[in-house]
């Protein structure tokens, strides 16, 4: 049997006082792409952020490449692009600067970059379609653009799995089939990928199973259920932020 990638049992996750999910369990196969799938507010990006370690866990286990998380300690084989910050923020440093940052758990703070880390950012650049934009300052891109270095930035780390939290949320058309490019060529060499998603568009054809989070809990483990109300629209363009008050189905936006 396949050791997975990802194994959480049995996992309660969320805070002292509050538990998000409970009794969740799911887990990723080598060269799987999942999708957590659920409305605001179902716990998606904690469970993301629990299987990193950032959330605790009260009860059940988790596992990364077959070891208890509480040991794991090759966070170098993790690519990991939080919910969208900017690539900027404030700092004056080139697109190039900023992807190779993700470089720096497989070569270490001290060790100056050489020609494997200078190949890793060229090769990450071009996956999501800014090599041309290597030299300017991160803070003259567009919004999905900087989007996109994050990516870039977790790509250029060479890892195994890639962990998402809503990638594509509230970025351009162009930005999207950029990243369902630069996901589809990480994939065909054999990478794994988590990510947290309201909406899928271009990213789609590439999932392979969609777990749907609902009450707590796991409402849905299988085949990507079809988007229900105005998501199903072949017009509708994602780049809204989500209203409190927006209708949604008995599991979010999608039918299970």
């Amino acid at each position: 049997m396949t050791q997975a990638v990802i194994a959480v049992e049995h996992g309660t996750i969320g805070y002292p006082d509050r538990a998000v999910l409970r009794d969740v369990s799911v887990a990723v196969a080598p060269g799987e792409v999942v999708a957590l799938l659920g409305a605001n507010g179902t716990g998606k990006s904690t469970l993301i952020r629990a299987v990193l370690g950032l959330v605790p866990l009260l009860g059940g286990s988790i596992e990364l490449f077959g070891v208890p998380l509480r040991r794991f300690r090759q966070w170098a084989r993790i690519g990991y692009v939080p919910q969208r910050l900017g690539a900027g923020s404030g700092v004056p440093a080139t697109v190039a600067e900023v992807v190779a940052a993700g470089r720096l758990a497989r070569r270490g703070v001290l060790r100056p970059p050489g020609a494997a880390d200078r190949s890793a950012v060229t090769d990450a650049l071009r996956a999501v379609g800014l090599a041309d934009r290597a030299g300017d300052p991160v803070g003259t891109l567009s919004g999905g653009q900087q989007q996109r270095v994050l990516i870039a930035r977790a790509l250029a780390g060479r890892p195994e799995l890639l962990v998402l939290d809503e990638p594509t949320a509230g970025v351009d058309a162009a930005s999207q089939e950029a990243f369902a490019v630069a996901l589809r060529e990480f994939v065909g060499g054999g990478g794994t990928v988590l990510l947290v998603a309201h909406e899928l568009g271009p990213l789609r054809p590439l999932i392979d199973r969609a777990v749907v989070l609902h009450n707590g809990g796991i409402a849905h483990d299988g085949p990507v259920p079809e988007p229900i109300g105005h998501h199903a629209d072949d017009n509708h363009d994602h780049v809204h932020p989500h209203c409190a008050d927006e209708p949604v189905g008995p599991v979010g936006m999608w039918s299970a």
